[in-house]
This record gives C-alpha cells, structure tokens and sequence, in this order.
C-alpha cells in the first residue's frame, strides 16, 4: 500500500512514499521546478494529475493558467483529440517522464456526462496515450448512475478507475487508486477532518496494490494517522 496526499510539499515529501503533482493540472510546471522536486527524495514516487485542458471546459480555473498558450477555447476539455489538448498531453507526458512517475491520473467535473460523444472521447483519446505509464480516470457525476456504461469505457479505454472509497468502489482495474476529498457534501468536502472510525473503515476497504491519496485541508494529519494505523 502507497499512502500520501493530493500535492507536493517538501514536508510530505519526507513524511510518505507517494504524492499526487496537482500543481501540473493548472498549468506548464518548469522542467527546473520538477527536477528539484523529483531529487529532493528519489525514493518517493510522484505522479502527475493530467492538464485540466484535456478534461476540463473552460472555467475559472483557468485564470491561473499562464503559461499554455490555448489556440481555440472550444478545443478544451472532454478528452476531445484536437491540437490543444493533443499538446497538452505531450506535456503532461514530458512532466511525468521528468518527475519519472507510474501514474498519470484523469479528473472530469461532473458537467462531463455518459453521452454517446463523450464515451467516444474517452476511448478515442486513450487510443494516442503512451502506454509506458499507467492512467487512471477519476469521473464524478452521472458516470456513477450508468455503471455498466462507466465500466464498458474503462475497459475500452484500459483506464484504473479512481474513486473516493466513502463514495464509490473501483469497478476495473488491477491496482486501486484512491482520492479522498472528505465526507459529505455533494462529491468533496475538502474541509472534512477523518476521524479515527473513518480510518479504521477506510483500513477495512483497502486491499491489495492500492495507492491511498487524501485530498483535504487536513491531508497530511490524516495520512500519518492511516500510515500509523496499517503499519
């Protein structure tokens, strides 16, 4: 079992044995900047969260992204394959090859929903990813009401499914990777503290290869608490 958090500090990088870049979602991260965070501690393991320009519409996160250049706007998100989002995964590939990662995960809002075109994104899409690394798809919304559908793109598009296990269980994939965004609420609650009997029941869920990730304002805290629970 992996156990870390959702983002890179130099703390948790020498708390845990892995972390999830988030920094890489919003925007181009310096070959520099990465470097100096792959050699801080060679033996944790970075993966790299996606660009939100091959799954994310435009929306207001993108007043913090300055340094990729769109060509279209309408070319974003929706695992569309244009030239945007094209190059937005040679970047994301070059990010996880410098930080040397196993893993590059997917997000989708919940505004990304099972229609015909959006399963043919998906599977379309995965068919230009450079297999020498893992990827899963964490997809939120009414994926989750049309279970066989989610499942058939999964195996399509051979992604791990990432879940939040208090919400959903993974329904393909060898290995387990969990994102933990807190209880309650509608599909996050960032603001949730886990409690110990959360923890316990999380320790109940988990088995086999399984990446553990919490995603809250109370990340590390709780990740030692589980790391300490299942040592």
């Amino acid at each position: 079992m992996k156990i870390g958090i959702c983002g890179f500090s130099y703390k948790a990088a020498n708390l845990f044995n892995v972390l999830e870049i988030q920094d890489t979602f919003y925007d181009i991260v310096s070959i520099d900047k990465l470097k100096k965070w792959r050699n801080y501690n060679r033996d944790i393991e970075l993966n790299v969260k996606a660009l939100q320009v091959i799954t994310h519409s435009y929306n207001k996160n993108y007043e913090k992204m300055k340094k990729f250049l769109v060509s279209d706007i309408n070319n974003l998100g929706s695992f569309k394959v244009n030239i945007d989002t094209e190059k937005a995964l040679e970047i994301t590939l070059e990010e996880a090859n410098v930080l040397n990662s196993r893993i590059i995960i997917f997000q989708t809002p919940p505004s990304f929903k099972p229609n015909a075109e959006n399963i043919r994104n998906v599977i379309e899409f995965s068919s230009i990813l450079d297999r020498k690394f893992l990827y899963g798809w964490e997809p939120r919304g009414e994926w989750y009401n049309n279970q066989d559908i989610l499942l058939h793109v999964l195996e399509e598009a051979k992604l791990i499914h990432v879940t939040d296990p208090f919400r959903h269980m993974p329904l393909y994939g060898d290995i387990r990777y969990y994102r933990l965004h807190g209880i309650g609420g509608k599909e996050v609650n960032y603001r949730y503290n886990y409690s110990d009997e959360d923890l316990l029941k999380l320790k109940s869920i988990v088995n086999g290869e399984s990446y553990v990730l919490f995603n809250n304002i109370y990340s590390i805290k709780n990740a030692l608490k589980f790391k300490e629970m299942v040592s």
